[in-house]
């Protein structure tokens, strides 16, 4: 009985072709928008952070000086 070893490498196959969408107006406004609910909830949930109180803020276990850091960036950054 004999075994039949394969010698090719990942590296020398041919990658298959990529399918891509045409890009639509409609898929940029789609994707317009779920940026702008991104910026909103980002935005949303750092002004709740500022209000929430020192005990709330140790019972979570987040400093003061960590909520202040966090609301201070921009909307538009992680």
């Amino acid at each position: 009985m004999h075994t039949i070893v394969r010698t090719e490498r990942l590296s020398d196959r041919t990658p298959a072709p990529v399918e891509r969408r045409p890009v639509t107006i409609g898929s940029r406004a789609a994707s317009l928008l779920r940026t702008i609910v991104t910026w909103s909830a980002r935005h949303r949930q750092r002004r709740a952070l500022l209000a929430l109180d020192d005990w709330v803020l140790k019972d979570i276990g987040v400093s003061r000086a960590d909520v202040m850091r966090e609301s201070d960036k921009p909307f538009w950054r992680e």
